[in-house]
């Protein structure tokens, strides 16, 4: 088999590069190619709703314990940035500003500066790679107590919100997830779910269809089963 024996609706849609890897994997298999497709759609359709948690959530965290710290909702105009997350917050201030002029609306409020920053923006504070400038400023006396259930240290914690944030960005612009370890994925984002709100982290699990996505995985692959999304 090779890519031109894939249905020309799949070719036309999502071309044959794209469909490749899928191939490889599947041995030059088409029918099994285009379910691994399919099923690493189901996959990552699965896990948006729990990242969608997390990466509010930590923000939410991020930005309360900053705001009691500095006293001000706008902390970052006190808080000691790099020159990168300054630049960060500088340009997510200017869309908020050009999205409210366009509106006729009020000037934006630091809960719009907030919600423009990006989940890599928030993860990049826990980061070890500033030297002391955050673990000094930011972690010791404001940003441990967003993580009142995690006990262990800072690096272990900021590589795995990178691990999160790395994920989330291959859902997102639909690149493959099937050949991670996605069982270990699931474990490490409940991991830091409890870590800032253990009933938060239960109330997400109610609702959670990632392990019974995973475990259809080979019958959908075998075209035994049909994915869902």
């Amino acid at each position: 088999m090779t890519s031109a024996d894939l249905p020309g609706w799949i070719r036309r849609a999502f071309s044959a590069p794209r469909m490749r890897p899928y191939l490889t994997i599947t041995n030059d298999d088409d029918r099994q190619a285009v379910a691994l497709y399919w099923w690493n759609i189901e996959v990552s359709a699965a896990f948006y709703g729990p990242l969608h948690c997390l990466e509010i959530a930590l923000r939410n965290a991020l930005h309360d314990q900053l705001s009691v710290g500095y006293d001000r909702s706008d902390w970052w105009m006190s808080a000691p940035l790099t020159d990168h997350g300054a630049r960060l917050v500088q340009e997510a201030e200017q869309k908020c500003r050009r999205r409210c002029r366009n509106r006729g609306l009020v000037p934006p409020t630091a809960d719009d500066v907030v919600a423009e920053l990006s989940f890599g923006f928030w993860v990049s504070l826990l980061s070890n790679h500033h030297g002391s400038l955050y673990d000094r400023h930011l972690w010791v006396p404001t940003l441990h107590k967003a993580f009142p259930r995690y006990s262990g240290p800072r690096a272990s914690l900021h590589e795995a919100f990178e691990t999160m944030r790395l994920l989330r960005n291959r859902i997102m612009h639909h690149e493959p997830i099937h050949h991670r370890d996605l069982v270990a994925d699931h474990r490490k984002l409940y991991r830091l779910l409890d870590a800032i709100d253990g009933v938060l982290a239960m109330e997400v699990r109610v609702f959670d269809r990632v392990p019974t996505v995973l475990s259809r995985r080979e019958d959908v692959r075998s075209c035994v089963a049909q994915p869902w999304f």
